[in-house]
């Protein structure tokens, strides 16, 4: 039986709007959690006596006074105080992303900026609750590096001149995808690595990248762990797959984009290094 996730919302200092809060509450309940809203102006001492009262697992803080520097920081003093460090705490609001670091590195384990959608939020509560109790494996965590960085060619045969023999570079190898028609270079570059992509034929996706926008940078690839649970929290979260399966990629492990309007234009390549896999 999956648990019931309790959160309490709060609005700490001398904000008078609580829209915002009411929203995440209402979206966070819409998700299936318990939530208990703690009205306007709390002082830290009151938040974190609810919180504690109402056996919650996460409390979130929404503030719009720019008072979050203070207010935030008191309210996980005063839980470590009381014993109570396993009360997950998140935060929201008119908070400069210089501010939200700041907050995260302090213990914060959550600064969810304007714009940020509710879906996201209320998956991204879920999945930390349920990791902080030890009932899922971690899916939050950043990613371990950058995998490659994929290059859009007409020719790799006439592209790698620049690389060998400017930058000094080597190709590992050079090997033939015929599911996605392209032909891929790898070329090793410190803890990554660069792919040259050239067409295999006009209806390549590389073919009709290159028509649209000439020849440069495709794609950015980091490497994470558990690529099928990644990309079902990432659905949770409102973002756009192009891939909701994973499928095996030149380097013969699992890979899926992601579609480029969720990072500006930029597409994102999901790898899964080190897991075995059929080299297409």
């Amino acid at each position: 039986m999956k648990m019931k996730i309790r959160v309490l919302m709060a609005k700490p200092g001398l904000d008078g709007h609580d829209r915002g809060a009411l929203v995440i509450s209402q979206a966070l309940r819409d998700a299936g959690m318990e939530v208990i809203y703690t009205g306007l102006r709390q002082s830290p001492k009151q938040i974190v006596r609810a919180a504690i009262q109402e056996d919650v697992d996460a409390i979130g803080l929404s503030s719009l006074s720019g008072a979050h520097n203070v207010l935030f920081p008191e309210v996980l003093r005063l839980l470590k105080e009381s014993d109570a460090e396993d009360i997950l705490v998140f935060g929201g609001g008119v908070i400069p992303i210089e501010d939200a670091v700041k907050l995260e590195k302090e213990g914060i384990k959550k600064i969810f900026t304007p714009g940020t959608s509710t879906k996201a939020i209320a998956a991204y509560i879920e999945q930390a609750v349920l990791e902080e109790k030890g009932n899922e494996s971690p899916l939050l965590e950043k990613p371990s590096g950058i995998d490659h960085i994929g290059i859009a060619v007409r020719s790799i045969e006439e592209a790698l001149s620049f690389y060998l023999n400017h930058l000094h570079l080597e190709v590992e190898k050079i090997v033939e995808v015929p599911d996605q028609k392209v032909k891929v270079a790898f070329l090793p570059l410190g803890n990554c690595k660069l792919e040259l992509l050239e067409p295999l034929s006009s209806e390549s996706p590389i073919a009709k990248f290159i028509e649209k926008k000439g020849e440069g940078l495709h794609h950015l690839a980091v490497s994470i762990t558990s690529i099928d649970a990644r990309l079902r929290q990432l659905q949770r979260e409102g973002i756009q797959l192009i891939d909701a399966q994973p499928k095996i990629g030149a380097g013969g492990y699992p890979i899926a984009f992601l579609h480029p309007k969720n990072a500006n234009g930029v597409l994102v390549e999901l790898c899964e290094p080190g897991t075995e896999g059929t080299e297409q």
